[in-house]
């Protein structure tokens, strides 16, 4: 029956994508929308960006082994990537009216950071779309009993098409309808488990000493670690097509601002709920998840639940990862035909440019196919994706908004300096997080090239 409920839901699915593809007729209708969503599929939508594997199954295992210090990074990081880019760079986004995020880089800094930028954030995505695909692939596998792979490319099939079919609509749409399952679900389970727990105080006396602690011990190491945990997402998820897109995809600026706000709230409070359900679980079936940390809720739920609660968890965990994965999936997609097939053929019709966009979800889906079939860690997989766009991006988008003297060689340097810098750190494994290192080379790179401008401006006027 558990089977069987989650099929059809996939199924569903696929009928809201072929349904929503009435409504694309031009590029800016497949990846915003149309400029046209209310607060409510804004916001739904906003929410739904990161509320995926990670969050459900990912966090929790580090909630159990580490505690709050090891969840920084999610789901306190991502909400507070929301809270900024609400507060800061939303309004200024829409204001442009562009389709990419690239563009951005194109209007500031010129054609040759347009397609650097576009290069370097393609790949960003690959980490991240693998995760929700190992995700939705062991999940199908408990409820199927299919092989992994087989339940990968299933679940990529399904994502696949209704991206294809109705883009930002269906996704919009599908997470509206998914953001309920989820609160849903999760409420119910978190409600029936802390019944059984007997409330708080059992779990706050079986808790090892220090566990809820929210800050590390003063050392310099210590909070050089925590500021990391803290910048992966919160800063490095800022330079993202996914988040630009449901910016963008909002009827207005003030709409796209409220949206932004009210999904880093929704993030913040809804993601406490598999932490607390994780928890519980760890509590009262400490063998339930066996070796891996990652299934203690999903074995848990199938183990010691009813159905009718099994049908609900596992309905909101597919409809956190379908939703996750679909818009993680258009937008390098979006970027590849946007601005590097583009910028080498600038004559393209609109037509064209559409069917480019969809023929590299496929592309670009394959690739994470792999990815997904021969990694282990979401959590890891999640982390490698956001290091990457916060040292290459971060500090020339910030700089490009809010720095008038910013110009293209110093974008230039600064992206190739944080991902040289990063990637270097990665290989030497150095005592403090590689991506401080890697952001501090991009400030520096884009102060240089500043600096290099101004010269060169002085010495064309002498």
């Amino acid at each position: 029956m558990l089977a069987i409920a989650i099929v059809g839901y996939l199924i569903f699915n696929l009928i809201i994508g072929l349904w929503a593809s009435r409504r694309i007729h031009t590029t800016t209708d497949f990846v915003l929308a149309g400029r046209k969503l209310p607060l409510i599929l804004a916001a739904s939508a906003t929410f739904a960006t990161w509320f995926g594997s990670e969050t459900i199954m990912g966090a929790p295992s580090e909630f159990i082994e580490h505690g709050v210090l090891g969840i920084i990074e999610d789901p306190f990081g991502a909400a507070l990537c929301l809270f900024l880019v609400g507060i800061f760079f939303a309004r200024r986004f829409y204001k442009m009216n562009i389709i990419t995020f690239c563009d951005f880089f194109r209007i500031r800094y010129g054609r040759n950071a347009e397609l650097l930028s576009a290069i370097l954030i393609i790949p960003s995505y690959f980490s991240w779309i693998a995760a929700q695909l190992l995700a939705m692939g062991i999940v199908l596998k408990i409820v199927l009993g299919l092989p992994l792979t087989e339940c990968i490319l299933l679940s990529s099939v399904v994502v696949v098409l209704y991206t294809i079919w109705g883009g930002m609509w269906s996704i919009s749409i599908t997470d509206f309808i998914q953001t309920i399952m989820i609160i849903v679900g999760l409420l119910i389970v978190a409600v029936v488990l802390y019944e059984k727990v007997g409330g708080f105080t059992p779990l706050i006396k079986a808790a090892p000493k220090s566990f809820f602690r929210f800050y590390p011990e003063f050392t310099f190491k210590n909070y050089a670690e925590y500021f990391a945990a803290w910048i992966t997402i919160g800063l490095g998820s800022i330079p993202q097509q996914d988040v630009f897109q449901r910016v963008m995809s909002a009827k207005s600026a003030d709409v796209s601002v409220k949206a932004t706000l009210l999904s880093s709230l929704m993030y913040l409070t809804v993601a406490l709920l598999p932490l607390f359900i994780g928890l519980c679980g760890h509590h009262l079936y400490p063998t339930s998840a066996g070796s891996d940390r990652q299934m203690i809720i999903p074995n848990m739920v199938l183990q010691h639940m009813s159905l009718p609660l099994q049908i609900l968890f596992f309905g909101a965990l597919v409809s956190a990862i379908l939703s996750t994965t679909s818009s993680a999936i258009m937008a390098p997609a979006a970027v590849l035909g946007e601005n590097i097939v583009k910028f080498f053929k600038p004559d393209l019709t609109d037509k064209q440019l559409l069917a480019i966009i969809r023929i590299g979800i496929v592309l670009i889906t394959a690739i994470c196919i792999y990815m997904a079939a021969t990694r282990e860690s979401i959590f890891e997989l999640v982390a490698e994706s956001s290091a990457f766009s916060l040292v290459c991006l971060f500090v020339p988008l910030a700089a490009g908004l809010y720095w008038k003297s910013t110009n293209q060689t110093g974008c230039i340097i600064s992206m190739l300096a944080g991902l040289v810098v990063w990637l270097v750190c990665v290989r030497i494994e150095t005592d403090y997080p590689p991506l401080l290192y890697g952001l501090l080379a991009s400030f520096i790179g884009m102060a240089a090239g500043i600096s290099f401008g101004q010269k060169q401006k002085i010495t064309k006027a002498i």
